[in-house]
């Protein structure tokens, strides 16, 4: 059972991370941002995230089968080499221990993606990990029935 209704609770709060998520909507390109979002919601833990963002990949075309393997991407025929980065410093960012992201993580994804884009993806990858954190403390739920 939810803790919280975060929202309700703390709009103000809500709104802002809102902002940041509706940046990423239109500033990350939309497959990629759906594997980013799967990937960190899986590390995380976050059974709501997990259930919605595989709902929506899925609604937006992306195949079963890919999103299954973004829980073993490393050996999965399946993504692009910007997929694979995009994962990879997913991975990273979630992570976060105490020397931070490793350089040729950061080197892989700086070879394929623009300054610009690159500033997009981490800023998406903090983004979903703040939703993951507010949803598991809440103990937010996926809905039983959709």
């Amino acid at each position: 059972m939810s803790r919280m209704d975060t929202a309700a609770v703390a709009p103000e709060a809500y709104r802002a991370v809102l902002g940041l998520e509706k940046y990423v909507q239109k500033n990350v390109d939309h497959t990629v941002l759906e594997l980013v979002k799967l990937r960190a919601s899986m590390l995380n833990g976050c059974s709501f995230c997990v259930d919605m963002h595989s709902r929506d990949a899925l609604g937006a075309g992306e195949s079963s089968r890919r999103l299954f393997a973004v829980a073993a991407w490393r050996e999965a025929p399946f993504f692009t080499e910007r997929e694979r980065t995009a994962l990879a410093l997913t991975d990273a960012v979630t992570r976060l221990g105490e020397h931070g992201v490793p350089d040729d993580v950061w080197d892989a994804a700086a070879k394929v993606w623009s300054e610009k884009e690159l500033a997009d993806l981490v800023v998406a990858i903090a983004t979903i990990n703040v939703w993951n954190r507010i949803s598991v403390s809440t103990r937010t739920e996926p809905p039983l029935e959709v």
